[in-house]
């Protein structure tokens, strides 16, 4: 078998800096990843660049080794990563990318701006249609890539268009009917990585949507385990039927392997109890899709985002 690579984020970072000397967000070597995840878990970035803007971002992907590979994230809501750590370089876009503005009715965000801060900002400039929003525990950009959604609402049915940059450097906007938005898809090549979006609101009444958002907000903290360390919903709804009806039908609410368990309150979330590793989460994920398959036939997708290497070949993958 072939061993597990072995990440040298010194030598990477030397060789990234030689490549693109005028960078001027920070870029750090061997960075640990679990921390800035939801789930607390996980390895290293081999690197970890953090853009000062968007010119920024543009120069570096301009300049980065088309063999170095590039993952980029945002709060890493809905992201697991594995021990083993990432291999090549990982963007995390933060401050710079999270500025909102309003002009009429269209809401400008950067793709690092939390779903919940747009929506409040559409509520304060009496804007309607973004509420669902606010039941997102994400970042614009996930918003756009995963055409994300709750409570009866998706960010295809909002979205004017959005800025990108591609693995080449190169920018390009997108309507939203070039988007490509499906459930929980997007049609844009992954190499692109989105900046900022434009959505439309709709003329409404500050208090009612603020009613709604207050409302949204209580539903998420009844029926879903808010305050633990879960990576959002874990899978996709298949056509017709709820991931988490399949999931109980499968007698899987509570199932335990080490220290990540499926949640007694909502078994669509995986939790870490406080010492699991990402394989035990990625593999407690895996025994429910073996679980659900065999009791309903369903082949349940993945909607956590995992990336990185296993820390060895006898893990999940």
């Amino acid at each position: 078998m072939t061993p597990p690579r072995i990440l040298d984020g010194k030598a990477l970072v030397e060789r990234l800096r030689a490549a693109a000397p005028d960078l001027r967000g920070r870029l750090a070597a061997d960075a640990p990843l679990g921390p800035l995840t939801w789930f607390r878990v996980g390895g290293h970035a081999e690197a970890l660049f953090r853009p000062a803007d968007e010119d920024d971002l543009a120069h570096f992907l301009a300049h980065c080794p088309t063999d170095v590979p590039v993952t980029v994230i945002g709060v890493a809501s809905n992201l697991l990563v594995r021990d083993g750590g990432v291999p090549g370089v990982v963007i995390r876009l933060g401050g710079p990318f999270a500025d909102i503005a309003v002009t009429g009715d269209v809401i400008t965000a950067g793709a690092g701006a939390l779903d919940l801060n747009v929506a409040l900002t559409a509520q304060q400039a009496g804007l309607t249609g973004l509420e669902f929003l606010s039941g997102i525990p994400g970042t614009i950009g996930g918003a756009v890539r995963m055409n994300g959604g709750a409570y009866g609402g998706e960010t295809v049915d909002v979205i004017v268009a959005a800025d990108g940059i591609d693995r080449q450097g190169n920018r390009r906007t997108w309507n939203g009917g070039e988007l490509g938005l499906t459930y929980r898809h997007c049609s844009v090549s992954e190499d692109v990585i989105f900046t900022r979006a434009r959505f439309r609101g709709r003329p409404g009444d500050p208090a009612a949507i603020k009613e709604r958002i207050d409302a949204i907000q209580q539903a998420r903290a009844d029926s879903q385990p808010v305050r633990a360390r879960t990576g959002g919903s874990t899978f996709a709804n298949p056509d017709g039927h709820k991931a988490w009806q399949l999931i109980d039908a499968a007698g899987c609410r509570g199932l335990t392997i080490g220290g990540a368990q499926i949640s007694e309150k909502h078994c669509n979330f995986l939790l870490n109890l406080g010492d699991a590793t990402a394989h035990d989460i990625e593999s407690l994920g895996e025994e429910v899709r073996r679980r659900v398959k065999a009791a309903s036939g369903i082949d349940l997708r993945w909607e956590i985002r995992r990336i990185g290497l296993p820390r060895s070949n006898g893990e999940a993958s």
